[in-house]
């Protein structure tokens, strides 16, 4: 059995010239309140949390004004609340299934969500992801950040915007610094005061709005049931870019059901509950369809109590910034590794978060509100370029490769996937085409979509036509010859296990081999 070259793994520099072993190990000391990882590797030995904590986490990271707003579109086009309230239901049901099954992937492989497309993209031509991830993130930071001050000058507070911007910049930015326990810290003790307040809301609202009086089916309008679907189903699957970033330290055992269970739940109560409550504001509150309705409603029940919600509302906006610089550092870094290898460590993440934060803060200021209706169009439209990226993730995880990858060539710039995999690329592109004949928005309507009257249901045709065609194209992978790369990855980076994973059998005397002929290559001494 080979061993690992101790001064590549300290110094997070590759003793080959491929990198892929020492760079996927980088930064294995410890210490410090500050993440150690970036987008590197995290061995077995540091695994830690309980899968229980991946609840309140989404549902915090989901529990925002944002998905509030999402329930303002059913009624704003004529449809009932009973009838809203299944549009939910329904699009959270979906929409969330695509989201939840990514967090297996996290302790699976033990790397960020976005770098895994490699093995299906290439070391390159993931970038055709990895961009569109990037504009979103920081995009919805851009609303965000918006949102919170709006919800915070509303409740009384004074100053001018661009204040509270940097506030909530540099407050995020040192909750994103210290990483990914207080990230998991900070929303798991929130859900508990968000639960409690919105308890009140939710109940007392109802009361000074009517009682059971509101609480029926209202009037049906097939193109805003349908509207008011995608536009939570389309919420959920943008989640799926994060998902295992928040997995990855999880225990390599951990159990599939009981995780995606508690993703699923958490992400789809949170977006269920608030995007019903924002469809009662708008139908039965004056000028209710706005994320302040919550302030009103709050001191209709009573004086005061609106202003402690908005309060907690804005409180909630500033840590999903958080969770998305982080997400956006994890993807920068990726999108440069590919093309120029960098070190992975604690400084180049700290660095790249600032980098996120002040670009985030710069494009704050300079996009006028009255070009944000615009910009959110924008985001729209970006958001379809992530369908075919999860669509195709998944069906390599669980129906192709089964989760059996070489991190070891994830990571280096000689990856037997390739720099451009023309399999997930071909995929992405035929899913992508498909949806554009149904895409409805702002400045185009497809002709699909012109004779649903409008209704967007893209994203149906973006998931089943890229995920069968990579099934398809993907069937011609030489998976015997990756399953010993599997196991050479294995043993080099979890050596005191043989390259086994939990509850197998080590690998073979000629993977061993194999594995200490080609020693060089990985970045370790025989």
């Amino acid at each position: 059995m080979s061993s690992i070259n101790s001064d590549a793994a300290a110094s997070g520099s590759a003793s080959a010239p491929g990198g892929g072993e020492g760079r996927a190990r980088a930064g294995t000391r410890s210490g410090g309140i500050i993440e150690q990882r970036s987008i590197d590797y995290v061995p077995w030995s540091e695994r830690h949390g309980k899968v229980w904590h991946q609840g309140p986490f989404w549902f915090t990271s989901n529990f925002v004004l944002v998905a509030l707003a999402t329930g303002f579109t059913g009624p704003l086009a004529g449809l009932g609340l009973g009838w809203t309230a299944l549009a939910v239901l329904l699009g959270a049901g979906i929409g969330t299934f695509f989201m939840a099954f990514h967090a297996n992937q996290g302790p699976g492989m033990g790397v960020p969500q976005m770098i895994q497309s490699r093995a299906q993209f290439g070391t390159r031509g993931v970038i055709v992801a990895l961009i569109p991830a990037l504009v979103v993130y920081v995009g919805l930071n851009v609303f965000n950040m918006a949102m919170a001050t709006q919800g915070l000058k509303s409740a009384g507070a004074g100053g001018a915007n661009w204040t509270w911007y940097a506030g909530i910049i540099a407050a995020q930015a040192i909750i994103a610094i210290v990483g990914y326990d207080m990230l998991h810290f900070v929303q798991r003790w929130l859900t508990y005061f968000l639960i409690i307040a919105f308890a009140a809301l939710t109940i007392g609202s109802v009361v000074v709005l009517g009682g059971g009086r509101v609480l029926t089916m209202g009037a049906f309008n097939a193109v805003a049931f349908f509207g008011q679907f995608v536009a939570v189903a389309g919420l959920q699957i943008s989640f799926a870019v994060y998902v295992s970033d928040y997995t990855r330290y999880l225990p390599a055992n951990t159990k599939l059901a009981p995780l995606v269970l508690w993703t699923y739940g958490g992400a789809a109560l949170s977006v269920v509950w608030l995007a019903i409550l924002g469809a009662l504001f708008a139908l039965h509150l004056k000028d209710g369809a706005t994320v302040t309705s919550v302030l009103t409603a709050g001191n209709l029940i009573a004086s005061g109590f609106g202003t402690i919600v908005m309060v907690l509302s804005s409180i909630a906006l500033l840590t999903i910034v958080s969770v998305n610089t982080y997400g956006a550092t994890l993807v920068a870094l990726t999108a440069v590794d590919g093309f120029h290898p960098i070190r992975l460590s604690r400084t180049t993440r700290v660095l790249t978060t600032l980098l996120v934060s002040v670009a985030t803060l710069l494009l704050a200021l300079l996009v006028p509100e009255r070009y944000q209706g615009v910009f959110n169009d924008f985001l729209t439209l970006i958001l379809y370029f992530l369908v075919p990226w999860s669509a195709i993730n998944l069906v390599d995880y669980y129906w192709i490769r089964r989760g059996r990858y070489s991190v070891v060539e994830i990571f280096s710039p000689t990856s037997m996937y390739g720099r451009w995999g023309w399999r997930g690329l071909t995929a992405y592109l035929l899913g992508f085409l498909a949806m554009v004949p149904f895409f409805s928005l702002p400045f185009y309507t497809g002709p699909g979509a012109r004779a649903l009257a409008s209704v967007d249901i893209s994203i149906i045709f973006g998931l089943a036509v890229s995920g069968l065609s990579y099934f398809v194209l993907a069937r011609s992978l030489d998976l015997k010859t990756e399953e010993k790369a599997n196991r050479a990855s294995l043993a080099l980076l979890e050596p005191a296990l043989g390259g086994a994973r939990p509850n197998e059998q080590p690998p073979s005397a000629g993977t061993t081999t194999e594995l200490q002929a080609n020693s060089a290559r990985y970045g370790v001494t025989p």
